[in-house]
């Protein structure tokens, strides 16, 4: 499943979306010198760049107290040049990460995180979902992998990923289970599953005797080891399963072209309430 190539179709949507809607605001906060999300953050800027949205950088030092994050926040949420924000996951350990979350306008909420986009998705309404999952199901939309009434398995339970990827696949009529690091035989519920999500961080958890003959896997997993940039499902799985994305060139680019998405998406929203006040 080529996430690479499909990315780059949206990008040259979302382009031609930001050309018609005018300016397209979006802002990133790092807090610390984290590398991993450095190059997340720098990929991000990239794309946004590169399609046209107007992006602001803040970088914030390791020490920065979580009321002095919490005012820029604030700043964040009353600029009308500002349609989409993104506060750089995982924040220092003295940071309250949730209280962060909480503190993002919803409607500039683009990485789908505030309680309220939570809650929309888990009631089936309308907002801004997380980018990771709404990747993986344009994804199993692109090369119409069947969803109704399929048996769908998460593996992994993270806000990010396993829990709102979940939700969606019960939306469209899969019935799915979800595997977490406690669950027991963890390959007795994999190798029935049509459709098979992994996102767990642990670098070829999925062996190809725990993947059902021809189902579809989508692997979320970017773990570095010493022979390289590994996902969390064996690549060996990939000669009996019957479609299944690559690490790299598969999730990962369908996040960043999906963050783009919200961001139109905020924007677009935006637009319309302040032609109301």
């Amino acid at each position: 499943m080529d996430g690479k190539a499909l990315a780059e179709r949206i990008r040259a949507e979302v382009a031609a979306e930001v050309k018609a809607l005018g300016e397209v605001g979006l802002t990133t906060v790092l807090v610390g010198d984290d590398p991993a999300s450095e190059i997340y953050i720098r990929r991000k800027q990239e794309a946004a760049r590169d399609v046209a949205i107007l992006s602001r950088d803040y970088r914030l030092a390791e020490d920065t107290t979580e009321e002095d994050l919490l005012e820029l926040v604030a700043q964040l949420n009353a600029d009308d040049a500002v349609d989409g924000i993104l506060v750089q996951l995982p924040l220092p350990s003295h940071i309250d990460e949730q209280r962060v979350i909480d503190a993002v306008d919803p409607a500039k909420d683009v990485d789908g995180f505030h309680p309220v986009n939570a809650g929309k998705l888990f009631l089936g309404q309308d907002g801004l979902v997380a980018a990771t999952p709404t990747g993986i199901l344009t994804l199993l939309d692109e090369y119409e992998v069947p969803l109704v009434g399929a048996h769908a398995v998460v593996v992994g339970r993270s806000n990010i990923v396993g829990k709102p990827v979940a939700l969606l696949l019960l939306a469209r009529h899969a019935t799915v289970t979800i595997c977490h690091s406690r669950t027991s035989d963890l390959a007795a519920q994999t190798s029935e599953a049509d459709v098979l999500v992994v996102a767990v961080g642990h670098a070829g958890l999925i062996a190809p005797d725990m993947v059902k003959e021809g189902a579809t896997v989508i692997d979320v997993g970017m773990n570095r080891t010493e022979e390289g940039l590994r996902g969390d499902v064996d690549p060996a799985v990939a000669e009996h399963a019957g479609l299944m994305t690559p690490v790299p060139g598969g999730v990962g680019p369908m996040t960043i072209a999906s963050l783009l998405r919200n961001t139109v998406k905020a924007a677009r929203a935006q637009t319309l309430l302040r032609s109301r006040r």
